[in-house]
């Protein structure tokens, strides 16, 4: 019975935080649930179909359509991907600050519509774009400027903002709306998570095979408009769900209480807690005994009282709470562990760059009719992962749950080193693979068959099954930790991806520098595979996931230590 009355109380406490769509307070039995999750799985859907469809064939548009040379395209493209990523962050701390997440889900959706209406208007009225010309190859042809890349441009970047501020906050307000306190909904939060990465996949998968096809087929201008399509689509299953939605009320600045910890703490930084000096008593409500833990004990400086500071003296700035501390403490312990992932997504660069160029070198054929597009390659996870991870909810969760005890059947910790490891084996497999097909073409002329690179795209494929979800679920509860930053840290998961494809491109030519010779330029420099020693490059990354690994287990242990 106590242990009931404490959930219900525990229960009541986290309710007190959202509210409904009128502003009052959310009502358990009929707001929040997997019922209110749904309508926001088929929003994510919609949303990584539209702009998955324009960014895997972005550079054909720019190329073909506005005149600008490759290796300007393939920067435009690298730029607009990266900058969907990095604001992510910018997306967390509105949402957790100031607008709440249906907000500012709303308010940069349209915004993300509107720029996939523009392109496809560009695009279908040749007055937009670039005059016609038929020697592109030559050089004569004018690229888009003034007025034209004006409008690009503003399309792009209004696909990017949007994007990039939406993708932490629906994941989060998917999460929102489960009670963590609640023993029960916990295990739906864990399945959340899983049909959450099971809705992206599916809206990969459809960008990167029916869209991309109608793009090809139909024109860059169908193509964006089904874009737009797409994403109209899922604004209407996100509109759908809210009379039923837990809607996180806003905190006010979230990274202001996290500020005064390190100004406090440095102001007091040849303070001694003594006889003299007391620590100072939390003002919001800590956790019942609640202590300062031994990780990094400067910050425990900020907590000091002085003995003699007046009243006015002890302001936020000079005097923070154990909880506020703790809190800080926490965020910083995740450093590492976000950090450790960005290998893994220098590799998924790998498998969108040089595996692609791989199958384009490759015996394409299925059939004597029918040949596969090597952008399409990447697709090959997706299909997997929409059958793996229904299976694994379904089948693995619910016994490793009764082994372990754990809501999610192994934690989330577990999940990510998992993956983490598998991820060495893909690399593995594309060395092996690429060694093969280089001596293939070069000694016999040959090409061999496409369906040899497939092993490396599935082995990643179930990696990231266990990386990706893990990483999110594990900075989601966080906020256990850290209140009323669910949106936020959510963002961090993706500044992986961005750092992850930035390293990506800072290794290339590195390694360039590294292997050069006086006859050779180094194992990436001539752009022919038959050439280059893209195998050797797969061992190298093999050799640093492996590391990686390493690495991880270490801090992922320390984490759990502390």
């Amino acid at each position: 019975m106590e242990e009931i009355r404490r959930e219900n109380a525990n229960t009541d406490e986290e309710s007190e935080r959202y509210v409904d769509w009128r502003g009052r307070p959310s009502n358990p039995n009929k707001h929040g649930g997997m019922t209110a999750a749904s309508f926001l799985l088929g929003f994510q859907g919609f949303e990584i179909m539209g702009v998955a469809a324009v960014g895997n064939n972005l550079i054909t548009y720019l190329v073909n359509d506005m005149r600008f040379s490759l290796p300007k395209s393939a920067n435009i493209v690298t730029n607009f991907v990266g900058t969907i990523f990095l604001m992510a962050l910018l997306g967390g701390y509105l949402s957790d600050s100031f607008l709440g997440s249906i907000r500012t889900i709303l308010i940069f959706s349209f915004l993300e519509l509107f720029g996939f209406i523009l392109l496809s208007m560009q695009a279908h009225f040749p007055e937009l774009k670039p005059s016609k010309c038929s020697n592109i190859l030559n050089g004569e042809c004018q690229e888009a400027k003034g007025l034209e890349a004006a409008i690009f441009f503003l399309a792009i970047y209004m696909v990017a903002l949007g994007s990039g501020c939406v993708k932490p906050n629906m994941i989060a307000h998917g999460g929102d709306q489960f009670n963590r306190r609640n023993s029960q909904q916990l295990k739906s939060l864990s399945t959340y998570f899983n049909l959450a990465y099971f809705a992206f996949s599916m809206g990969e998968l459809v960008a990167l095979t029916l869209l991309i096809w109608v793009q090809t087929h139909s024109g860059m201008d169908t193509g964006f408009a089904v874009s737009a399509t797409a994403m109209a689509l899922g604004l209407l299953s996100l509109i759908c769900g809210t009379l039923s939605y837990r809607n996180k009320t806003p905190q006010g600045s979230i990274l202001t209480p996290v500020a005064q910890v390190f100004v406090a703490a440095i102001l007091k930084r040849n303070v001694h807690s003594d006889q003299n000096n007391s620590v100072g008593q939390s003002t919001d409500s800590p956790r019942e005994g609640q202590s300062h833990t031994d990780k990094f004990r400067f910050l425990n400086k900020a907590c000091i009282r002085v003995q003699g500071e007046t009243i006015p003296e002890e302001t936020p700035w000079r005097l923070c709470s154990i909880t506020q501390v703790e809190q800080v403490k926490t965020l910083l312990s995740t450093i590492p562990i976000f950090a450790c992932t960005i290998i893994f997504n220098t590799i998924l660069a790998q498998l969108q760059t040089f595996s692609v160029q791989q199958g384009s070198s490759m015996d394409t054929h299925l059939s004597r009719t029918f040949q596969i597009p090597p952008a399409s390659l990447q697709s090959i996870p997706y299909m997997l992962l929409i059958v793996l991870v229904p299976l694994y909810d379904a089948f693995f969760v619910p016994f490793a749950r009764k082994l372990t005890g754990h809501d999610s059947g192994i934690s989330p910790l577990t999940r990510i080193g998992f993956g983490l490891f598998a991820a060495t084996f893909s690399m593995i497999s594309a060395a092996f693979m690429e060694k093969k097909r280089r001596d293939q073409a070069v000694n016999f002329n040959q090409k061999l068959p496409i369906l040899w690179i497939t092993p490396q795209f599935v082995i990643f494929g179930l990696s990231e099954m266990f990386t990706a979800v893990g990483l999110i679920e594990f900075f989601y509860k966080q906020s256990n930790n850290i209140r009323g930053m669910e949106a936020f840290l959510t963002s961090i998961t993706y500044c992986s991806y961005s750092f992850g494809f930035y390293l990506s491109s800072v290794l290339v030519s590195l390694v360039n520098k590294i292997t050069r010779t006086s006859s050779n330029g180094g194992w990436l420099h001539e752009n022919d595979l038959n050439k280059d020693r893209v195998d050797l490059f797969y061992w190298l990354l093999a050799a640093l996931s492996f590391l990686n690994f390493l690495n991880y287990l270490f801090w992922s242990r320390w984490y759990s230590s502390k």
